[in-house]
This record gives structure tokens, C-alpha cells and sequence, in this order.
């Protein structure tokens, strides 16, 4: 038996799972997240993620036999960065991968190398903190994202897991180190996807209930292991991982190399994965809901006004880019827009425009991958926007792509357990383990007229982006000014 945790931006969630992918336990607990929108402020609350990694636990293990647990799998959010004192604790701010305070450290990180680095990124946020917030950089013994910080929590051993080859430049090297004045040792080693960190120590056994000695396996990033719970391991097939935000990642042949995107080893060898991340997709949803003051209203309830909404929302976009926009704009001055609301337009109509615009932005990057030769097949879809057929269907007319929905949405857990049978000598085959594991439950086919038609309004939604991009950044330099 694997047990397997995934910790996203809102909730932790942990299953008890067998070797034949069977889940024999699933839990979850909300966590909050402190969202400063004024100030580029995403801060998630650390002490929760140990909380509720042990009420999770003691759920799962209330009727297992412990002696049958094999290994504990972690993985999370980010680039979420945690700083980390000599004694273990988790120190504040906990910048989460939504937080662009970083934004004056990227630009510096751009005069001393050509490739610039993300301000959502870890190096950035950890060069925020040296520059605004000295005494809590001292007191940093290592700088680890979410998934790594609690391993160690488990372990008390540090260690960065680097998604997969050529990621390095997303993260640090010795020499960007030492150019940006950053001290080396607080920057754990690099290990990969699978990493074997420690076992768990007496104190945390003492507060989660997991045996003592039981290893720890650090899978890595949630889009990682995401890779595998889709089986999106084979050229032209593509992830689709939705939720707060949404990322697209394909498995191709070869490299792909283009600056709107990310390129990089995929975590099945000798396969490379080119990821577009779209920034607000659920979340864009999630606050059209609580300003249309339905917060209390359900979900399905909600999206029900936007099925009575014909294709193309009688002529309604609507720009999703509500904190900035990473793939493939990396302009975190942009903004979200509805473009053309009129009179005419109801609810339902705002309610699909925003849904639409999620299918839009992922065209935009499955349409550049295109360029650079990435074949996406298919779309394979998790998360919690899997379970709308309407979400799920407008994509497949935007895109024109097949997208297939597993037989389990918590593909970030299937994939852990992948990487814990391999890192536990169970399997060599990355690939053929996910394809035993994960099961096709739904298929959706793109409507041919419809997908020509969404073409048109995709045209219109890329020139929008454009011709409003100065006037993004003006609004935000005005804003700026004011603050002061």
C-alpha cells in the first residue's frame, strides 16, 4: 500500500492507494489562502498544510494496518517558495506561485543573464525576501517549495527537485547565485522526480500517526506527477490540468525551444514535455461567481445559466488575464476584459464567456506549440472543471482536439503512486505503469461547425489582447501611482 498526498493551493488531499492504482481511502482538507490582490500578494498558510497533512493521515490509517504501508509520496503546488529555519520551522511570508512581488528581482536576474526568470518563480520571490525582508533571510536555513518543505518536515532532509532536464534555468545555477549576491547554501541540491529523501523521523511519526522509518518519496511539482495520472506519456497526447489556474502540457519528441513557452525533459525518458501555463481559469470563474454575489450558490447550479447561453455568448469575449497572464503573453501588467457586453446580455451570457475564455487562452498555446512542431492529438483532462460536460465540451470545439476524461479525477495522486512504485523497484516502465493505472472514462469529440465558428472569435481575442496590452500597462502604472 502507497500513500500518496498532493497539496494544492486550497486543499490537501491524500489517498490510500494499492499497487493496481485501487483507491482504498481518499481525504481532503480545505486550507486558506491569504490573497492581497493590491500589492501582488499571494500568501499561503504553511502551519495548515502540516495540519491538515495529519488529519488527512489519521483518516486514512483510522482502519489500515500500517504494517502494509509501503512508502509516503508527496507532491504540491508551485513554484510556491518556503523559507525554511535551522530548526525546522516554516518561516513567513510563504509566497505561493500566485505572487508576483518578485517582479523588480526578475528584471534584475534579466540584466545578469538572458533569460529571464519569472517573478512567480523561486529564485525572484527568494531574491523578494533578501531585498525587503533581511532578518527573515537570515534566519532562512533553505529555500524549498511546498512539496520539499514537507518532506523535510517528515525527514528533516533537504533536497530540490528539478522537474525534469534543461529546468534548470527556471530555477538557479551556481553562477546566477553568486551574480545576484544569493548565498548558495541556503539552495538545497538538485534530484529528480522519484527521489528517495529520508524516512520519517520520531517527531513527525509522533504527530501524523505514520511509522517510524516508513520512506519518503518526493515526487515533485503537481504538473509532474499530473503527467503521469493522465498517462499523457506519449508524443501528442496532452495534459490538461485545470483548476485555479491551467496548464497545458504536451509530451513530444523532441526539444522545443521557444521563450512564450517552457520546454524541458519530460519525467518519462528519453520524451521531452513543452508546458504553457494559463494563470486564471477556474479562478476566473470562481470570481465571476462571488461578484454576480452567488457565492452561496452551487456550482452546477451556477454553470446551468451558462448552458442556456448559445456558442460565442451572442457575441460576448471575455479576457481571463485577471492576475497577469504567464503562456504565451508573460505580461503580468495584463488584464481581464469583457469585450463586447451589451444590453442584450444576460447572466448565462457572462457565465460561458468566462468559461469560453479558458478554451481561447488554451488555443493560444496549443496553437504556438504548433508552430514549433508539438502535435497534440489529444487533450487529456483533470481537476475539478473535468466534471462539467459543458466545460469539457467547449474546450474540445475551441481547441478542435479529442479530450478524454479518466476514470479518476485525482490524477495528481495516480501519478504519485507511479513514482513510488518505480522509486520502490516495483516498475522500469514510467509509461506503461501510468497506462495500467489510469482508466478513459469520457470521450468528447470537437463539433465541426462549432469549432469554425469559435475560430472567428478566436481571431478577436487574440487582436483584443493586443490592441489592449499598452492600455494594461498604462492602467497599472496610473494604479501604481496612486498607491504611492
Amino acid at each position: 500500500m502507497i500513500l500518496a498526498f498532493d497539496i494544492g493551493t486550497t486543499v490537501l488531499k491524500g489517498a490510500l492507494l494499492t499497487e493496481e492504482g485501487e483507491f482504498k481511502g481518499l481525504a481532503a482538507r480545505s486550507m486558506s489562502l491569504c490573497d492581497t490582490t493590491e500589492s501582488g500578494c499571494y500568501e499561503a498558510e504553511s502551519g495548515e498544510w502540516i495540519e491538515a497533512f495529519c488529519s488527512v493521515t489519521a483518516e486514512l490509517l483510522a482502519d489500515c494496518d500500517k504494517n502494509l504501508l509501503r512508502a509516503v509520496v508527496i507532491s504540491g503546488n508551485g513554484p510556491t517558495l518556503v523559507p525554511v529555519s535551522k530548526d525546522g520551522t516554516f518561516l513567513e511570508p510563504v509566497m505561493s506561485w500566485m505572487d508576483r512581488r518578485g517582479t523588480a528581482q526578475s528584471a534584475k536576474i534579466g540584466e545578469v543573464q538572458d533569460f529571464v526568470i519569472d517573478p512567480t518563480f523561486y529564485l525572484p520571490k527568494a531574491m523578494w525576501i533578501a531585498d525587503n525582508l533581511p532578518h527573515v533571510y537570515e534566519e532562512t536555513e533553505f529555500f524549498l517549495s511546498c512539496p520539499e518543505s514537507m518532506a523535510f518536515w517528515l525527514t528533516e532532509v533537504a533536497v530540490t527537485i528539478l522537474p525534469g532536464l534543461k529546468f534548470e534555468k527556471y530555477f538557479w545555477s551556481d553562477n546566477l547565485l553568486e551574480a545576484t549576491g544569493m548565498d548558495k547554501a541556503k539552495f538545497p541540491d538538485f534530484v529528480k522526480p522519484g527521489h528517495i529523501t529520508g524516512v520519517v523521523n520520531k517527531s513527525a511519526a509522533a504527530l501524523s500517526g505514520l511509522p517510524v522509518g516508513l520512506p519518503v518519496v518526493s515526487a515533485g511539482p503537481d504538473f509532474v506527477v499530473t503527467l503521469l495520472g493522465t498517462a499523457a506519456v506519449y508524443p501528442g497526447r496532452a495534459c490538461d490540468r485545470a483548476g485555479t489556474s491551467e496548464g497545458i502540457n504536451l509530451c513530444t519528441e523532441s526539444y522545443i525551444e521557444d521563450p512564450r513557452l517552457m520546454g524541458y525533459g519530460h519525467v518519462v525518458e528519453p520524451w521531452y514535455n513543452v508546458s504553457g501555463i494559463i494563470s486564471t481559469s477556474g479562478k476566473a470563474l470562481e470570481w465571476l461567481k462571488e461578484n454576480l454575489n452567488s457565492s452561496e450558490e452551487d456550482y452546477d447550479f451556477f454553470l446551468e445559466a451558462a448552458s442556456e447561453s448559445a456558442a460565442g455568448c451572442d457575441g460576448l469575449l471575455f479576457l481571463p488575464y485577471l492576475a497577469g497572464e504567464r503562456a504565451p503573453h508573460w505580461d503580468p501588467a495584463a488584464r481581464g476584459a469583457f469585450i463586447g457586453l451589451g444590453l442584450h446580455h444576460s447572466r448565462g451570457d457572462m457565465i460561458r464567456a468566462v468559461i469560453e475564455s479558458t478554451g481561447y487562452a488554451m488555443r493560444d498555446v496549443i496553437d504556438v506549440m504548433a508552430e514549433n512542431g508539438g502535435r497534440v492529438d489529444e487533450l487529456r483532462i483533470t481537476g475539478g472543471p473535468s466534471k462539467s460536460e459543458l466545460w469539457n465540451q467547449i474546450k474540445a470545439d475551441i481547441t478542435g482536439r479529442r479530450l478524454l476524461v479518466p476514470e479518476s479525477t485525482e490524477s495528481e495522486l495516480l501519478g504519485n503512486l507511479a513514482i513510488a512504485l518505480r522509486s520502490l523497484g516495483d516498475t522500469d516502465e514510467l509509461s506503461e505503469c501510468a497506462d495500467r493505472i489510469v482508466r478513459i472514462k469520457d470521450t468528447y469529440e470537437p463539433d465541426a461547425a462549432r469549432h469554425s465558428m469559435y475560430s472567428e472569435y478566436f481571431e478577436l481575442y487574440r487582436e483584443s489582447y493586443r490592441n489592449l496590452k499598452d492600455i494594461f500597462g498604462s492602467l497599472g502604472a496610473i494604479r501604481n501611482k496612486e498607491k504611492k
